[in-house]
């Protein structure tokens, strides 16, 4: 299993390294890296890109982190892992575009490791990748979900059907009712049927990112827009903030966990703006938003 362990890590440093060089090859800018280390064990690589051409705020991390007991939001569903010592690796990113017609992409990949005292250890894997637009093109969504299923079309299961839904489920404020975008992939616990499948259905969605994110990024990073777009954008990015602080269960494992504050919060844009019970007017793109797009539907289904 070390070497297992020690496999994965080389992969994620490629992971990161491959994201980075094409996200910069589009910018035109290249990503800020720091290193750090936490007292009680481990540290990773963050790499942020910000007021960038293309990118105004994006985050691309790599985490290598242990610990003596693992915290409250890792145990909640599994209480009889309480104060056991733990190893956790991924990668996580949050790009935050300029252009308005261009949406935010998330995606992490991450596995855990816990130590039992004379038992066997146990491991899982986690991750995906979700896209919140805001203004929507039928195209984008149709393609984002058609990456997301091959990646997973070669593995039995039904996994894409199984995790999208999985998808709308989590990325939902509940305090406005409404999803944070139009989904893609989102799976937890994940460890059956075994170590060798686990990880390359994991992999197959770390490596499919870039396929399903950059042609939509090529497609709008040039699209014209004025204050309008720009004002409605940093009004749809207070849900993004909204969901990653309140409800995101990386967030709060990277806090309570002892992780570095400015690389857990680096998924945070720039600007962003609140209004107080503001609606955008009826018939309008800004209003299309949430009547269609922010719907969960079938993406791939041509009525659609």
């Amino acid at each position: 299993m070390q070497q297992d362990w020690v496999d994965v890590q080389r992969w994620l440093e490629g992971l990161q390294d491959r994201i980075c060089s094409s996200l910069s090859a589009v910018d035109g800018a290249s990503f800020r890296e720091d290193q750090w280390t936490r007292a009680e064990g481990g540290g990773g690589r963050s790499r942020v890109l910000e007021e960038g051409r293309v990118i105004e705020k994006g985050g691309v991390n790599l985490s290598v982190v242990s610990g003596s007991a693992l915290p409250p939001s890792a145990t909640a569903s599994r209480p009889e892992l309480k104060g056991c010592p733990w190893q956790a690796m991924g990668v996580s990113l949050v790009i935050h575009p300029r252009n308005p017609y261009a949406p935010t992409s998330h995606m992490n990949v991450r596995c855990l490791r816990v130590e039992r005292r004379n038992e066997a250890s146990v491991w899982w894997l986690g991750g995906g990748f979700d896209l919140t637009p805001y203004y929507g093109f039928r195209e984008d969504c149709r393609h984002w979900h058609q990456v997301a299923r091959d990646a997973l079309a070669s593995f039995p299961g039904g996994l894409y059907e199984q995790w999208k839904a999985q998808c709308d489920q989590y990325f939902f404020l509940k305090h406005r009712q409404e999803p944070r975008g139009i989904g893609g992939l989102f799976f937890d616990d994940f460890h059956e049927p075994d170590w060798a499948t686990c990880q390359a259905i994991w992999r197959s969605v770390g490596d499919a990112y870039l396929e399903a994110y950059l042609p939509i990024l090529l497609r709008r990073k040039d699209m014209p827009y004025g204050a309008r777009e720009r004002e409605f954008q940093l009004y749809r990015r207070g849900r993004y903030v909204e969901f990653n602080l309140v409800y995101d269960r990386g967030t709060l494992f990277g806090l309570q966990s002892g992780g570095r504050t400015e690389s857990i919060l680096m998924s945070l844009p720039n600007a962003v703006h609140w209004r107080y019970d503001w609606h955008p007017a009826p018939g309008s793109p800004e209003a299309e938003l949430t009547e269609y797009y922010l719907k969960a539907r079938d993406w791939l289904d041509a009525e659609n």
